[in-house]
């Protein structure tokens, strides 16, 4: 066949609604063909197939249009049914332009919803029943039943507790009132706008902001019945909405606790609210309850699974009495690619999390071929009966140089893994407890061909790689060791002893940055495990390092133990969700300390959990449960669970598990559905404008991008919708005039929105296609942890930690920072050349002053100096790198605040070798001068710049093993600089972690006066990349 485009891919991705030629074939076998738009939607193609069709022969034939359903092959060429026919023609895309009308078989309801998640999710639902796998099909019909069971109970809740469920509580960490700039104190009464839902008038109130909703629902009545005279109103019947959002107050929470209000306050605004009705309220939660029974209507009618089977516990046993070593039959290979004249090697070894179990076995040599054959014995030095429940086989295969013959008196040199082709994992019992056996075809993923230091990767995936038609594979055998199944036995509880040497035990337990420990440390803790039980409670992991889990009545001893073990704080638990602890009754813990958690903190610490994930070794696990029950539980919660899921959905390792999750989240809140697929629409709009705009075929201007998004179907699905950044915000007219695309390398979307209750007000999103946001993402949410504890310390250094998502492959949104600029322009503005703009230390106080009257300026400059400084210790922290004034901004109010967060961790950029960076933070004298107020004598402001710089960083040393956990919770995430344990070692320095407090404080002194004496260094690095940008074309 001669090379070509095939299919329809350039005529949906072309602009306009032109019409397209189609065919129809339809039920009665008369042929139809007429042009359509490819913007018409699949309800009114069929509408105009039923009028054409009435002309034809056979027309009353034709039952109701509602029991056919049109059929087409996708461009994945899969028969698709386009149930949901509120989409466009050129948003389903079929591979060509034929489409067939079919009688509807089995039930609508749910065909709709499992053609709705499938778009939603990014995988179709038949794909999961396609995989026939019992461990699969149990999981799901749990998950199901689990959800819809949720679901159920939600809808019975009173109003109160449904209104946390959907529409919770957005708060500040305290509630202490913002502090004013220059000493002045918070406002005792603030006013604040009140309008009432269905009326036109509004009246300002004077109330004081330590007081409830409740309060000023009371005042608000009770002045409507004053000036309208209208009969007095219970305040229970209302409650208070923010103007334009969904974002409700409520509850005992003072005013100023909520955040809306929190930052009204602190920049001076009105508070614009509404007044509510309850009926209005019951209205929501009746429209959602009918979506949900029409749902679960479907899933009742629809064919339901079997019930799940029940383990067989009769039958545990023979296990500890099996003293053989455990073995495999490694049989032979498929699909290997490797060079001639090398030989293929297998290399297996047994692991517990990070721990190896016993010594690496390796097969015997054979010659490289596509199918080798090994039929060999391997095995392990470890007994059958030692294996612990969540034993891990981890499988690499190399190739290695033939022996080459040496001349006499040449050292032979050892033989060496020259090129790691693939490696893959699998788990020695299955879910259902059972020790494998029999034939097991492992698809196996790339090695990374440079990487020869590591070949088995224990850290990895078990699922298999699901691109079974090219991926090398591996055939194995499980000998029965038994003539019956071998179940691993439940643990017989064992006490364990006592001892003595408190006082050495104390100093391992007080130390930190204690993660590794000689023979006798571990003699030591383990015979005073007891003593760490009671006393060092939070210590948990240290002891579960030392068990010796290949040896039965030691791990016997630590489950007992870990059965009476003391309740640990939801954050001293999150260590615990580390691949170094994978055993059942670990991990069943730590989701019992998890629960502690409120909902701010799970929010807190979402990114993490979802990544820990990967570290499951099956799908049915305690965390999962976990996080769908919350997240059924909490609306907000559901919504970045979601994404954070859907987000990763194209990596083949995790897509089977976080699809199954996803799919039972949508089924257990049917009502949700719609504003994420109105999301999830929305981003396909902008990553198919984003394509344009990069296509490079032809440069397009900001009006072809403007002409572009005013046709009906950008202007659709781009309009009315909750922005995936805040699902309180409303995204409701898009700004068209002011939209435009950056000129950076990806060309960013920057997108602009009408706030339709406040005149003049515009919020804005950028939208990335080409970035992984994964670290933006990361970076913001510990800059935002970071500001959570100093306010809890009653330190607020105004940060913002603007908004960042990662929706899905290399792309994602991020918030505009509205009235702001970066450093960069604000120089150039204020300077006659690129090469002097750098070095105007002037520029940034004059800009201020601009924007600021005199009356403001005091107030701007101390928001300046509190976010300086925040920076400052939130950059060195984290050691953010590629620090330049392009990624540096203020805003007009005076906040400083910085973007683009490419290199963390140290990582800073080089050029020629050269470190580029060589200060340990930001801090140049023209941010001084903006601190000293323009006066070179005002020591004591800067004074006071330097005790919050030294404040925020004893807070942030004293909570220092909260960020070295969460960090190390990101390992499985895979970005590259944040891998392995040596990555997050930059961390634990910065933190001080290990030292005391005097000592940490005396090395961040020392740091500080680096960053302020070597500032110039900076200034040239500026000077440079600004010399660079200018030279851009």
């Amino acid at each position: 066949m001669p090379p070509g485009n095939y299919g329809m891919e350039e005529e949906w991705e072309a602009e306009g609604n032109a019409d397209i030629m189609v065919d129809f074939l339809l039920p009665t076998g008369i042929f139809l063909e007429f042009p359509v738009s490819r913007n018409d939607t699949i309800a009114d193609i069929k509408k105009l197939v039923w009028r054409r069709a009435s002309s034809e022969p056979l027309f009353n034939a034709l039952g109701d249009p509602a029991s056919y359903v049109f059929v087409c092959i996708s461009s994945a060429a899969e028969r698709l049914e386009l149930e949901a026919e509120h989409r466009r023609l050129a948003d389903v895309r079929p591979f060509a332009c034929f489409l067939q009308l079919v009688a509807r078989e089995g039930d609508r309801a749910e065909k709709l919803a499992n053609a709705q998640i499938s778009l939603l999710i990014g995988k179709g639902i038949n794909e999961f029943e396609a995989q026939k796998n019992h461990e699969v099909s149990e999981f799901r019909a749990r998950l199901r039943a689990f959800c819809e069971e949720k679901a159920l109970q939600q809808q019975a809740l009173p109003w109160f507790q449904w209104m946390e469920c959907n529409f919770p509580c957005d708060l500040e960490p305290c509630r202490a009132l913002p502090s004013r700039g220059g000493g002045a104190k918070a406002p005792k009464k603030i006013f604040i706008n009140i309008q009432f839902e269905g009326s036109d008038e509004s009246f300002m109130l004077q109330q004081d902001p330590q007081e409830p909703p409740l309060a000023l629902i009371r005042s608000a009545l009770k002045k409507k019945a004053t000036v309208f005279r209208w009969v007095r109103q219970e305040a229970e019947d209302y409650t208070l909405r923010v103007n334009g959002r969904w974002d409700f107050l409520y509850g005992d929470h003072p005013m100023c606790q909520f955040k809306y209000i929190f930052s009204c306050l602190r920049d001076g605004q009105n508070p614009q609210l509404t007044m509510v009705y309850h009926s209005t309220i019951r209205a929501y939660q009746e429209d959602q309850g009918s979506a949900w029974r029409q749902g679960s209507k479907s899933s009742t009618s629809a064919s339901k699974p079997p019930p799940l089977p029940l383990k067989k516990v009769g039958r545990r046993g023979g296990l500890c009495l099996s003293l053989e070593p455990l073995c495999i039959h490694l049989l032979q290979g498929s699909r290997v690619n490797a060079d001639e004249g090398m030989k293929l090697v297998v290399q297996a070894g047994l692991f517990h999390g990070s721990e190896l179990l016993c010594k690496l076995v390796t097969s015997s040599e054979v010659a490289v071929g596509s199918d080798p054959v090994w039929n060999q014995r391997l095995e392990f030095d470890i007994n059958v009966a030692d294996l612990p429940r969540m034993s891990r086989l981890c499988i690499a295969l190399y190739a290695v140089v033939e022996k080459a013959k040496k001349p006499r008196g040449t050292k032979k040199k050892s033989k060496r893994a020259d090129c790691p082709i693939a490696w893959v994992n699998t788990m020695v019992f299955d879910y259902k407890d059972q020790l494998k056996t029999g034939e097991f075809l492992l698809s196996m993923w790339p090695s990374i061909p440079d990487d020869k230091s590591e070949l088995l990767n224990p850290m990895g995936t078990v699922e298999k790689n699901t691109n079974v038609d090219s991926a090398a594979a591996l055939l194995i055998h499980f000998p029965s060791v038994r003539p019956q199944p071998l179940y691993y036995p439940p643990h017989d509880k064992v006490t364990g002893g006592g001892g003595s040497r408190h006082v050495r035990l104390k100093e391992i337990m007080d130390n930190k940055n204690h993660t590794e420990f000689f023979e006798d440390e571990k003699e030591l803790l383990w015979k005073l495990r007891g003593a760490v039980q009671s006393l060092y409670p939070e210590s948990l992991s240290k002891l579960l390092v030392i068990t010796k889990w290949n040896k039965r009545e030691d791990v016997a001893q630590m489950v007992g133990l870990l059965r009476a073990w003391p309740e640990l704080s939801g954050l001293h638990a999150l260590e615990l969700l580390d691949y170094s602890f994978p055993d059942p009754s670990v991990r069943a813990f730590t989701v019992k300390c998890l629960k502690k958690l409120g909902d701010r903190e799970l929010m807190q610490y979402l990114i993490q959990l979802v990544q820990v994930l990967k570290y499951e070794s099956y799908l049915d696990c305690d965390l999962t449960s976990f996080l769908l029950e919350r997240a059924l539980s909490n609306k907000r919660i559901g919504h970045f669970l979601f994404w954070h899921l859907r987000s990763e959905m194209h990596v083949s390792s995790v897509s089977l598990r976080f699809g199954l999750i996803l799919e039972a989240y949508c089924r257990g809140n049917i009502h949700h559905i719609r504003s994420l697929t109105k999301q999830n629409e929305a981003l396909g709009k902008l990553k198919a404008l984003s394509d344009i705009v990069k296509s490079g075929s032809q440069k397009m201007s900001a009006d072809d991008l403007k002409l572009c998004i005013k046709q009906d179907s950008y202007m659709e699905a781009l309009s009315d919708l909750l922005s995936p950044l805040n699902p309180s915000i409303i995204l409701s007219e898009i700004c068209v005039e002011k939209c435009k695309y950056m000129d950076s390398k990806m060309k960013p979307l920057w997108l602009m929105y009408k706030n339709q209750w406040v005149p003049g007000d515009l919020m804005g999103i950028i939208f990335k296609n080409g970035d992984d946001l994964r670290q933006d993402m990361l970076t913001l949410q510990m800059i935002q942890l970071m500001e959570n504890l100093w306010k809890k310390e009653g330190l607020d250094l105004r940060m913002i930690p603007y908004g960042c998502l990662s929706t899905g492959n290399k792309m994602g949104l991020i918030e505009v920072v509205k009235n702001s600029d970066t450093i960069a322009n604000i120089q150039r503005d204020n300077s006659n050349s690129a090469a002097t703009a750098a070095f105007n230390k002037d520029a940034l106080l004059n800009w201020l002053k601009s924007k600021n009257p005199e009356h403001k300026l005091e107030q701007a400059i101390e928001e300046f100096t509190l976010s300086c400084a925040g920076y400052c210790v939130a950059t060195y922290v984290l050691g953010i790198g590629d620090r330049h004034n392009d990624n540096i901004m203020i805003r007009e109010t005076g906040q400083l605040f910085h973007i683009d967060f490419g290199h963390f961790l140290g990582n800073f950029k080089r050029k020629l070798g050269i470190n580029r960076e060589r200060v340990p933070f930001i801090l140049t004298y023209d941010f001084v001068h903006v601190i000293q107020q323009g006066r070179t004598n005002n020591s004591e402001k800067f004074e006071r710049f330097r005790d919050y710089c030294e404040r925020a960083y004893k807070i942030l040393c004293r909570n220092g093993t909260l960020f070295v956990n969460l960090f190390a919770m990101m390992k499985a995430a895979g970005l590259p600089e944040l891998s392995s344990f040596k990555d997050i070692q930059y961390l634990k320095d910065s933190l001080a972690l290990g030292k005391t407090e005097e000592e940490a404080l005396k090395s961040f002194k020392v740091k500080f006066n680096e960053a302020l004496r070597e500032s110039w260094k900076t200034k040239v690095n500026w000077m440079m990349h600004s010399l660079a940008k200018d030279k851009r074309p």
